[in-house]
């Protein structure tokens, strides 16, 4: 179940965000974490905004990437603690829809089904990592610091683990959990927890590079292979390939793979519909 429904992201452009920004150009959706001054450290409500604009980027038919970024020098510090803690200390946006069921930053990104990109430009701490576990490119600056310092507080990295789990491997999980220590952008990348690490005078560039090479290729196949792929956790693996092909024959009856098969043998750039 999505946490909002196409109904409820319509009147998105109308309704103003406290703790981060967004902006739509070209097929390109940017969310912009915007709340520096605690690190951005996310509350219920930032939470909830951020699951907001993700529901908006996978509704929204114009969008065809997702480029998640910061302000400030730290990426994002994870869970405010004293706003979930305490209700008074966590400022609502009454202007918000009321989601359908409670908000899980995992589940939201999982849900999104468009390429996603985070560029990080300083540490990640703690629930940070549900941010760009949830993203398919992970851009990093040399200087950049990933830690799970939870158990320094007597507390568990818990959800986090579900993230981590499909891309480092669970005796590696527990490492980074148990000892709390913090790790350098090479060895993140050795992990396979980012995908790139670029200096910081060329990082945004690049990645408006990747997200219009994105944009580019035909966002129905994309979104297509995006959901297969997430499917097939559910379905017994002797079924895999029957499954695959199943969607390859609706895939193929689809708007974009005429038109892709038309430019190709018409010498030309293909016009994607989305569908």
């Amino acid at each position: 179940m999505q946490f909002y429904t196409k109904q409820d992201v319509e009147k998105f452009d109308d309704i103003p965000l406290l703790f981060i920004q967004t902006s739509l150009e070209d097929h390109i959706f940017r969310i912009t974490l915007n709340r520096p001054e605690k690190r951005n450290a996310f509350t219920p409500t930032m939470a909830a905004e951020i699951t907001f604009s993700l529901a908006y980027a996978h509704h929204h038919p114009h969008v065809r990437c997702v480029i998640l970024d910061a302000k400030g020098p730290v990426f994002c510090a994870g869970a405010d603690l004293n706003a979930f803690h305490d209700a008074i200390a966590d400022t609502v946006n009454h202007n918000l829809p009321v989601p359908n069921q409670e908000i899980r930053l995992g589940d939201a990104f999982a849900q999104l089904l468009k390429p996603s990109i985070a560029v990080v430009e300083g540490p990640v701490l703690a629930g940070g990592f549900l941010l760009i576990c949830g993203c398919n490119f992970v851009l990093s600056v040399p200087e950049a610091t990933f830690s799970l310092p939870e158990v320094k507080r007597g507390i568990w990295p818990m959800q986090v683990m579900a993230s981590l789990m499909p891309i480092i491997p669970s005796r590696k999980i527990l490492e980074m959990a148990i000892t709390g220590r913090s790790y350098n952008a090479n060895e993140a990348l050795g992990m396979g927890l980012i995908t790139s690490i670029i200096d910081l005078e060329k990082i945004s560039w690049e990645a408006k590079v990747l997200a219009k090479t994105i944009c580019n290729n035909a966002p129905y196949a994309i979104q297509s292979g995006m959901e297969a792929c997430q499917n097939l956790s559910n379905i017994p693996k002797i079924e895999h390939h029957s499954y695959l092909k199943s969607q390859l024959d609706k895939l193929l009856e689809s708007e974009d793979a005429q038109e892709g098969a038309l430019a190709f043998k018409q010498k030309r750039n293909p016009v994607w519909k989305g569908r």
